[in-house]
């Protein structure tokens, strides 16, 4: 089973069915560059596969040799003490930083049990979010951004 958002209450973490996240993911995947290493990570991680993509959209719009003003890398701009925790060598790789991605965003998940706190912690950085208890004014675009996205990637087979 992977965790992801729940469909009445996409803030709401909740395990979703397998299957039919995967194949709602494969339905939309010739819309999501790098769609199989996305789900591929996303599985190893035990997340949403269009979870990971929609964060993936939001943090280097599928641009694999991003690099941000501060310094985070890759298609999930994981930031280089990160990625040395997580044990990404090489961050513009698209792969490993997408694996590296998968895990921190999981931990998040576990680590707050709520899809809206865990996608700001994975931005703003966890203390940032136990400190409000709350997702931070300024990430609740990036937040609503990325669960827009997941839900574009929906594909409710009848």
């Amino acid at each position: 089973t992977l965790m992801g958002p729940a469909a009445d209450d996409p803030n709401t973490l909740a395990p979703v069915n397998t299957a039919a996240a995967l194949a709602s993911f494969d339905a939309s995947s010739s819309r999501i560059p790098y769609s199989a290493e996305i789900r591929s990570a996303a599985i190893a991680a035990g997340i949403d596969p269009s979870l990971l993509a929609g964060l993936v959209h939001a943090e280097s719009n599928f641009h694999a040799n991003s690099v941000s003003r501060a310094g985070a890398k890759g298609l999930t701009q994981l930031m280089p003490k990160i990625a040395a925790a997580l044990g990404v060598k090489d961050p513009l790789n698209a792969q490993q930083n997408l694996n590296g991605g998968a895990k921190y965003l999981a931990k998040q998940l576990r680590n707050f049990n709520r899809v809206d706190k865990a996608l700001a912690a994975y931005c703003a950085g966890p203390g940032a979010v136990h400190r409000l208890a709350a997702v931070p004014d300024s990430k609740k675009g990036y937040v609503a951004k990325i669960l827009r996205t997941w839900s574009s990637y929906q594909v409710h087979a009848s």
